[in-house]
Protein backbone atom coordinates (compact mmCIF):
# COMPACT_ATOMS: atom_id res chain seq x y z
CA UNK A 1 0.00 0.00 0.00
CA UNK A 2 1.32 3.57 -1.00
CA UNK A 3 2.56 5.72 2.00
CA UNK A 4 1.02 8.99 2.70
CA UNK A 5 2.17 12.00 4.65
CA UNK A 6 -0.03 13.04 7.46
CA UNK A 7 -0.32 16.25 5.43
CA UNK A 8 -1.01 14.98 2.24
CA UNK A 9 -4.17 13.40 4.35
CA UNK A 10 -5.06 16.56 6.11
CA UNK A 11 -5.49 18.01 2.72
CA UNK A 12 -7.40 15.04 0.93
CA UNK A 13 -9.57 14.47 3.68
CA UNK A 14 -10.01 18.82 3.38
CA UNK A 15 -10.87 18.21 -0.53
CA UNK A 16 -13.22 15.51 -0.02
CA UNK A 17 -15.11 17.30 2.66
CA UNK A 18 -15.37 20.56 0.72
CA UNK A 19 -15.89 18.34 -3.09
CA UNK A 20 -18.80 16.42 -0.90
CA UNK A 21 -20.46 19.75 0.53
CA UNK A 22 -20.28 21.95 -2.81
CA UNK A 23 -21.83 19.01 -4.84
CA UNK A 24 -24.33 18.48 -2.60
CA UNK A 25 -24.99 22.18 -2.48
CA UNK A 26 -25.05 22.33 -6.54
CA UNK A 27 -27.88 19.59 -6.52
CA UNK A 28 -29.86 21.35 -3.85
CA UNK A 29 -29.35 24.97 -5.14
CA UNK A 30 -28.29 24.77 -8.74
CA UNK A 31 -30.43 21.76 -10.24
CA UNK A 32 -33.46 22.31 -7.66
CA UNK A 33 -33.31 18.30 -5.87
CA UNK A 34 -34.58 19.40 -2.48
CA UNK A 35 -32.55 17.18 0.41
CA UNK A 36 -34.97 15.44 3.00
CA UNK A 37 -33.40 15.87 6.31
CA UNK A 38 -31.30 12.95 7.15
CA UNK A 39 -29.81 14.13 3.64
CA UNK A 40 -28.64 17.50 5.43
CA UNK A 41 -27.45 15.72 8.69
CA UNK A 42 -25.54 13.72 6.68
CA UNK A 43 -23.55 17.38 5.99
CA UNK A 44 -22.52 17.68 9.31
CA UNK A 45 -19.56 14.96 9.62
CA UNK A 46 -18.28 16.91 6.49
CA UNK A 47 -18.32 20.18 8.26
CA UNK A 48 -17.29 18.75 11.18
CA UNK A 49 -13.82 17.00 8.80
CA UNK A 50 -13.01 20.60 7.58
CA UNK A 51 -12.94 21.93 10.97
CA UNK A 52 -10.54 19.66 12.55
CA UNK A 53 -8.30 19.50 9.64
CA UNK A 54 -8.07 23.67 10.16
CA UNK A 55 -7.61 22.97 13.46
CA UNK A 56 -4.87 20.38 13.06
CA UNK A 57 -2.95 22.78 10.96
CA UNK A 58 -2.75 25.52 14.77
CA UNK A 59 -2.07 22.47 16.37
CA UNK A 60 -0.14 19.59 14.76
CA UNK A 61 0.84 18.40 18.49
CA UNK A 62 -2.59 16.57 18.75
CA UNK A 63 -2.55 15.56 15.02
CA UNK A 64 -2.77 11.47 15.93
CA UNK A 65 -5.96 12.32 18.41
CA UNK A 66 -7.39 14.17 15.27
CA UNK A 67 -6.87 11.35 12.79
CA UNK A 68 -8.78 9.33 16.17
CA UNK A 69 -11.72 11.97 16.05
CA UNK A 70 -11.93 12.13 11.78
CA UNK A 71 -12.30 8.32 12.56
CA UNK A 72 -14.62 8.61 14.76
CA UNK A 73 -16.69 10.95 12.88
CA UNK A 74 -16.46 9.05 9.97
CA UNK A 75 -17.95 6.01 11.07
CA UNK A 76 -20.82 7.67 12.78
CA UNK A 77 -21.59 9.10 9.70
CA UNK A 78 -21.26 5.57 7.65
CA UNK A 79 -24.08 4.33 10.28
CA UNK A 80 -26.42 7.23 9.50
CA UNK A 81 -25.88 6.53 5.85
CA UNK A 82 -26.74 3.12 6.17
CA UNK A 83 -29.67 3.97 8.42
CA UNK A 84 -30.43 6.88 5.63
CA UNK A 85 -30.28 4.04 3.02
CA UNK A 86 -32.04 1.37 5.26
CA UNK A 87 -35.26 4.05 4.63
CA UNK A 88 -34.83 4.03 1.28
CA UNK A 89 -35.03 0.46 0.48
CA UNK A 90 -37.66 0.21 2.76
CA UNK A 91 -36.04 -2.28 5.37
CA UNK A 92 -36.31 0.44 7.55
CA UNK A 93 -39.63 2.46 8.30
CA UNK A 94 -39.06 6.34 8.97
CA UNK A 95 -38.64 7.78 12.45
CA UNK A 96 -39.30 11.22 13.73
CA UNK A 97 -35.75 12.52 12.31
CA UNK A 98 -37.33 12.39 8.66
CA UNK A 99 -40.77 14.29 10.10
CA UNK A 100 -38.74 16.91 11.91
CA UNK A 101 -39.47 20.19 11.10
CA UNK A 102 -37.10 23.65 11.52
CA UNK A 103 -39.41 25.65 14.99
CA UNK A 104 -41.69 22.76 15.44
CA UNK A 105 -42.72 23.69 18.60
CA UNK A 106 -44.23 26.90 16.40
CA UNK A 107 -47.96 28.30 17.71
CA UNK A 108 -48.75 30.89 15.09
CA UNK A 109 -51.36 29.73 12.99
CA UNK A 110 -49.88 31.73 10.07
CA UNK A 111 -46.13 29.86 10.62
CA UNK A 112 -48.55 26.47 10.66
CA UNK A 113 -50.01 27.37 7.28
CA UNK A 114 -46.17 28.30 5.55
CA UNK A 115 -44.91 24.77 7.17
CA UNK A 116 -47.33 22.95 5.79
CA UNK A 117 -47.37 24.95 2.01
CA UNK A 118 -43.83 24.53 1.89
CA UNK A 119 -43.11 21.25 -0.19
CA UNK A 120 -40.86 18.43 2.21
CA UNK A 121 -39.38 15.20 0.76
CA UNK A 122 -39.80 12.26 2.53
CA UNK A 123 -36.46 10.40 3.99
CA UNK A 124 -37.50 7.26 1.73
CA UNK A 125 -37.82 9.39 -1.27
CA UNK A 126 -34.08 9.51 -3.60
CA UNK A 127 -34.61 12.58 -6.05
CA UNK A 128 -31.31 12.62 -7.56
CA UNK A 129 -28.91 9.63 -8.65
CA UNK A 130 -25.68 8.86 -10.13
CA UNK A 131 -25.46 5.62 -12.15
CA UNK A 132 -28.16 4.21 -10.62
CA UNK A 133 -27.33 4.89 -7.22
CA UNK A 134 -28.31 7.56 -4.83
CA UNK A 135 -25.66 10.29 -3.09
CA UNK A 136 -26.83 8.32 0.42
CA UNK A 137 -24.91 4.88 -1.53
CA UNK A 138 -22.15 7.37 -2.47
CA UNK A 139 -21.61 8.21 0.73
CA UNK A 140 -21.51 4.91 2.34
CA UNK A 141 -18.64 4.25 0.35
CA UNK A 142 -16.92 7.79 0.83
CA UNK A 143 -17.32 7.36 4.62
CA UNK A 144 -16.58 4.00 4.99
CA UNK A 145 -13.07 4.19 3.18
CA UNK A 146 -12.38 7.38 5.09
CA UNK A 147 -13.16 5.44 8.04
CA UNK A 148 -10.92 2.70 7.16
CA UNK A 149 -7.83 4.67 5.94
CA UNK A 150 -8.29 6.99 9.06
CA UNK A 151 -8.31 3.81 11.46
CA UNK A 152 -5.54 2.40 9.56
CA UNK A 153 -3.19 5.36 9.78
CA UNK A 154 -4.17 6.04 13.69
CA UNK A 155 -2.80 2.52 14.31
CA UNK A 156 0.20 3.01 12.37
CA UNK A 157 0.94 6.22 13.81
CA UNK A 158 3.91 5.36 15.71
CA UNK A 159 5.33 3.37 13.35
CA UNK A 160 5.62 6.43 11.17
Amino acid sequence: MFNLSKKNLFTGIFLISFIALVSAYLIEYILGHQPCNLCVYERIPYFLAIFIVLINYKYDKLEKYFILLLAIIFLIATALSLYHLGIEQGFIQESLLCDLKKGANIVDKNEILKQLQQKNISCKDVTFKIFGLSLTSYNIIICLLLTIGLTNVYLKYEKN
